[in-house]
């Protein structure tokens, strides 16, 4: 009786040792959700650390640079911490509210929408033509994206030359000026309209080959059955294609703002847009005036900073505006 009691007892106790099937459970549950959550990342982890050198690490640099007045000098540079000084300078400046930001954003916002409206124009022609024609086109328009912004630049620099510029010299016939005395680069609004079709004629390949890409997913059944309820060209682009390929639109969208608000090539290199003539400086080039032509690295980094901060907001509206039409997909 004493034995059988013992091993009874025994027996009690090891089961007591053992952990409960459930502790187990719940155990491996913790470790799926854990790895769950951290395999992502550690994937993600050498992509994040290359951006981390390339992107973050600079963009800290230049917001620390901002609040510096920054000497270079022989063997090295001397830095003096001035605050937020660059910023008030900045932000309390004339030149920035009346000729700068003006120029950046209605500049920005003009070349977006000729650039999206354009390419949507010449990527609804291509997907009406052959496939041969189609494709022969899709490689003449890319030349103009494939072509260097500096290269393009002087093409348009050229042909809106003063006296023997085509464009001046076309003007001049009609009688619209005189072209041994116009200056198209000297004014503010024509050097803008010159500097808007530059960026138009070299951004709009992109848009209209994404998309066409997008417009060949949409299926033809329902073109058939907008034309069965009476729905002409422009009712079906409005109330078909635009819904469909809404996503295509704002990614185009989101990336030629982004191009366009830190323009830089484009304007500099355009008779005035290196520096003698303010009345023509975008955030870009103003940025660069500051920093190298003027030798106040603060003030030029103040207002990359600011330019940066710009496109961030409107890039973070963008990007919710997409997020949002994706959930309302679902």
């Amino acid at each position: 009786m004493l034995v059988s009691d013992g091993s009874k007892d025994g027996s009690s106790g090891s089961s007591s040792l053992r952990s409960h099937p459930s502790d187990d459970g719940e155990r491996a549950r913790r470790r799926k959700k854990l790895t769950t959550l951290t395999r992502p990342w550690l994937l993600l982890a050498p992509s994040l650390i290359v951006l981390a050198g390339l992107l973050l690490w600079p963009l800290i640099q230049v917001g620390k640079l901002s609040m510096q007045d920054y000497k270079v000098k022989f063997g090295g540079g001397e830095a003096t911490f001035t605050g937020f000084d660059h910023y008030k300078d900045l932000l309390t400046s004339d030149l920035l509210w009346k000729t700068v930001l003006p120029n950046t954003v209605f500049f920005a916002f003009a070349c977006v929408g000729l650039t999206v409206a354009l390419g949507t124009a010449v990527a609804l022609l291509l997907n009406r033509l052959g496939p041969t024609w189609k494709l022969i086109c899709s490689v003449s328009i890319l030349a103009a994206w494939a072509m260097p912004a500096v290269t393009g630049t002087y093409v348009w620099i050229w042909l809106f030359s003063p006296e023997d510029g085509m464009f001046s010299q076309l003007a001049d016939s009609m009688g619209l000026i005189d072209a041994e005395t116009t200056n198209w680069f000297t004014e503010r609004l024509p050097f803008y309209g010159i500097a808007t079709i530059n960026v138009v004629h070299h951004g709009f390949p992109f848009v209209a080959i994404t998309v066409l890409a997008g417009l060949l997913t949409i299926p033809k059944e329902l073109y058939e059955a907008g034309e069965i309820d009476g729905a002409n060209a422009w009712q079906r682009f409005w109330k078909i294609t635009v819904p469909t390929i809404k996503p295509v639109f704002l990614v185009v969208t989101i990336l030629s703002t982004i191009w366009d608000f830190k323009v830089f090539t484009q304007v500099f290199l355009m008779p005035g847009g290196s520096g003698s003539n303010p009345d023509v400086y975008n955030l870009g080039v103003y940025s660069y005036i500051e920093a190298f032509a003027k030798n106040d690295y603060g003030a030029g980094a103040a207002a990359a900073v600011l330019l940066t901060l710009l496109l961030l907001a409107i890039t973070i509206v963008y990007i919710r505006t997409l997020f949002r039409q994706g959930e309302e997909d679902l």
